[in-house]
């Protein structure tokens, strides 16, 4: 049985939103700097912030109510048994 790799890299995001003590975490095909300044322009121009995750969902944040973003590259996810 084989599985086919995607050559895709995919960009983790967490958001702590503002008076909740949950967090949002979002995993997008957009490069980094591609959600770094998404989320530069929404906050900038009092916007809501949208973005679009892996399955094609999106969420809409509003920019007064966003405490922070981290931005990093997802981990590949192995299935299986490996030697450590």
């Amino acid at each position: 049985m084989t599985t086919k790799k995607s050559a895709t890299n995919h960009t983790d995001i967490r958001i702590g939103i503002a008076d909740s003590s949950q967090e949002l975490n979002i995993e997008s095909e957009l490069s980094q700097d591609l959600v770094l300044k998404t989320v530069k322009d929404a906050l900038e121009k009092n916007e809501a912030l949208v973005l679009e995750d892996t399955k094609g969902r999106k969420t809409i944040i509003s920019s007064a109510k966003i405490s922070f973003v981290e931005v990093g590259e997802s981990a590949e996810r192995r299935v299986g048994f490996a030697n450590l």
